[in-house]
């Protein structure tokens, strides 16, 4: 391999001659054969736009050569658009803050800005990453300013599937609005339910960690961007800040505005933790759904089999027929990985260390994957098993007339006592409770009628008239 020979204050280092990258990303690279993994594309892209902000403000105000600004806002276009993917080559986990992916950043830009300028890769002469690229910023304004912009963006999307899956979720509770099914506490046996009110109850989930996401991630627009190195803004000309604020603004969308508590956004990650935590309520909310939907589909023969999951791929590889719920198992998976970030996070977030937290490249890493898989899943997981979910109406409602659950019903009518008893009858004769009760002559058929009516069995309604005729068999 060909090599060029760059420098910094420790010392020369050999960097492939057709990297855009510099010295201190080829140090990262050498510290860091970690994992492999390389940085979030939303994530680097935030740091890009930073940068195009950057140039195009500091050029406004004089402070940076205009023809230098403008060969640095193309470079970033040209990143923008989706060249040089594959310069970004920091491991995840590397030197503390982000320092490495900001100087990354820096080098990609400046080299390619060079050559729009006629000139060579590595001539910092022409565009320098520390002194033009990264003009009146630190590491530790643009990680965490990036970081707000790539979770918002983020969000935005995750915000979106979940409205479509809570969306779903609504739909078929309309469409299982009449279907009665045998409710379960403890995993046995209660009181009637009918399935579209268990769907709506999950819609419902849905939308309330929709509404905690978004009031999490309001938080994060605002940004550092301008405190610099340890929040006292040095270095950087307010009218900079004001403008690149503005310009990030407009590329981003986003209303975003400067904190007013400089040192506390840049010491601490606690909004990061915060939209974090959002993530790990839907995660649970999300694995609770999924297993309930997993017993519900059991079977076919020897489990609930009160739904059937759409079949999307053969389930064994042995077992001929077989099918296994095979979204939702995914979204389980989904869940605990978030539900594990989460607690990285907190670790991450709660080891800051007087005016800066270090540990900001996992806590990205983290928080932003987190965004992307739940967001994925849960797409998924409307279009490929809500939607396609069928009610086996007829098998639920022959269960639930033989469920013990039904029997409390009969206790405004019979009392405790009698109810019980004729329970106990029609579970030990595998018998409908409504056979047994009918066969006792206890009550009329318009009374029996009305107390197994799907909407009777799953609504409240007055008491008063039974509760005076208790026992008597008549109403």
């Amino acid at each position: 391999m060909n090599y060029r020979i760059e420098h910094d204050y420790m010392g020369d280092v050999k960097v492939p001659s057709d990297a855009y990258w510099g010295v201190q990303t080829q140090r990262a690279v050498e510290n860091f054969p970690i994992s492999g993994l390389r940085p979030l594309e939303d994530y680097t892209i935030s740091i890009v736009m930073i940068k195009k902000a950057a140039a195009a403000a500091n050029g406004e105000i004089g402070l940076l050569d205009k023809k230098i600004a403008r060969s640095i806002i193309k470079a970033a276009d040209e990143v923008l658009s989706g060249k040089f993917s594959d310069q970004f080559v920091v491991d995840i986990y590397q030197a503390g803050e982000g320092t490495s992916n900001n100087m990354n950043v820096n080098e990609v830009l400046a080299n390619r800005a060079i050559e729009l300028l006629k000139g060579k890769k590595g001539d910092y002469t022409v565009v320098h990453p520390n002194d033009h690229v990264n003009m009146g910023q630190s590491s530790n304004d643009v990680i965490p300013t990036a970081v707000k912009l790539a979770a918002l963006k983020l969000s935005s999307e995750l915000v979106k599937s979940l409205e479509k899956l809570s969306g779903s979720l609504h739909r078929k509770s309309r469409e299982f609005n009449s279907v009665i099914k045998s409710g379960r506490t403890h995993l046995m046996d209660a009181a009637p339910i009918r399935l579209g009110q268990e769907f709506l109850a999950w819609s419902d989930l849905i939308k309330d960690s929709t509404a905690r996401i978004n009031a999490s991630a309001k938080r994060l627009l605002e940004i550092n961007l301008g405190a610099t190195a340890v929040g006292t803004g040095v270095n950087a000309d307010p009218r900079y800040v004001k403008l690149a604020v503005k310009k990030l603004s407009q590329y981003t969308g986003f209303k975003l505005t400067q904190a007013k508590d400089l040192p506390k956004v840049t010491e601490s990650s606690s909004d990061l933790l915060d939209l974090s935590g959002s993530l790990r309520v839907l995660a649970a909310d999300i694995i609770k759904i999924a297993n309930d939907l997993r017993l519900m589909n059991s079977g076919p023969i020897t489990g609930l089999a009160e739904i059937t999951l759409p079949a999307v791929q053969p389930g064994s590889s042995i077992m001929p027929g077989k099918v296994n719920p095979s979204i939702a198992e995914m979204v389980d998976m989904v869940g605990f990985r978030v539900i594990g970030d989460n607690e990285t996070i907190m670790l991450a977030t709660q080891a800051a260390q007087l005016e800066l937290n270090v540990m900001e490249p996992i806590i990205t890493y983290c928080l932003l994957h987190d965004l992307t898989i739940l967001k994925n899943a849960v797409s998924v997981m409307s279009e490929k098993m809500i939607d396609g979910i069928t009610a086996n109406k007829s098998h639920m409602k022959e269960m639930v007339e033989k469920t013990p659950g039904v029997g409390l019903l009969l206790n405004p009518y019979l009392g405790y006592e009698k109810a019980a008893g004729l329970v106990k009858k029609a579970v030990s004769q595998n018998r409908s409770v409504r056979d047994v009760v009918e066969e006792s002559g206890l009550l009329d058929k318009k009374t029996i009628d009305k107390i197994f009516d799907p909407y009777n069995l799953t609504s409240p309604r007055k008491l008063t008239d039974s509760k005076k005729k208790k026992g008597t068999g008549k109403t």
